[in-house]
């Protein structure tokens, strides 16, 4: 029985967006449930299909047979235990220590970063985000540590991989790029300030074959969802 993944709308779905990019990216089969927003009251259609799922009714949502795995990093670490040839983690033991750390870091932090600029990837407001950029001192400091944290860990990366491709932050793809996938849309939406170097990698992790992939996607959903947008009026 193959793989099922239940995620939300791609364009807003953040959370979703991390596994499946992991397991798209790593060549991982799985089935795609799409459970489209309506609300998140208990009688919503969303909450209805997530009922009996998962306990916590959100996404996304891991189904193995008989075995559901929810929260994003859970489901990392579940599916680098499942696929061991997928070297989802960094094979060296410090290396994989870092990058679980770093992950952990952006699965609870940068709070401001992710409540003032909320992925809306088919969106374009770059006029939002000088607003947000003027206004908000705790999106500063955010962008500020992340922009710490990624040179970093670029900086301690060769210039060329063997393939002769630009590396990522643990050198290959890892569970730490699909993490940090969802802050690099929100840093295209809303045009906020980074160094070239870090611009470079937000690009090269926006053309990834799994990350182009899911926001191709998003932008042809055309859902507005007002409780998910609040910079726009309409579409």
């Amino acid at each position: 029985m193959a793989l099922q993944l239940y995620i939300g709308n791609k364009n807003y779905s953040s959370w979703s967006m991390r596994p499946w990019v992991l397991m798209k990216q790593t060549g991982i089969e799985f089935d795609e449930v799409m459970v489209r927003f309506d609300s998140f009251d208990a009688g919503s259609a969303f909450k209805r299909t997530l009922r009996g799922i998962s306990p916590v009714g959100k996404v996304p949502v891991l189904v193995d047979g008989d075995l559901a795995v929810w929260d994003t990093l859970a489901i990392a670490e579940t599916l680098a235990e499942r696929f061991p040839d997928k070297t989802l983690w960094p094979t060296d033991p410090k290396q994989r220590a870092r990058a679980r750390s770093v992950c952990a870091e952006m699965h609870s932090g940068f709070t401001a970063l992710r409540s003032h600029c909320p992925m809306n990837i088919e969106a374009v407001l770059p006029e939002v985000g000088r607003l947000i950029w003027r206004d908000q001192s705790a999106v500063r400091a955010d962008t500020a540590r992340l922009c710490g944290l990624w040179g970093e860990l670029l900086t301690a990366q060769p210039t060329k991989m063997p393939d002769g491709s630009v590396p990522l932050l643990f050198g290959r793809f890892t569970i730490a790029d699909a993490f940090f996938a969802p802050v690099c849309m929100r840093l295209k939406t809303y045009a906020l300030p980074l160094p070239a170097n870090l611009c470079d990698y937000v690009e090269r992790v926006a053309a990834l074959p799994g990350v182009k992939a899911w926001t191709d996607a998003a932008r042809t959903e055309h859902d507005f969802l007002d409780f998910e947008e609040p910079y726009r009026l309409g579409r």
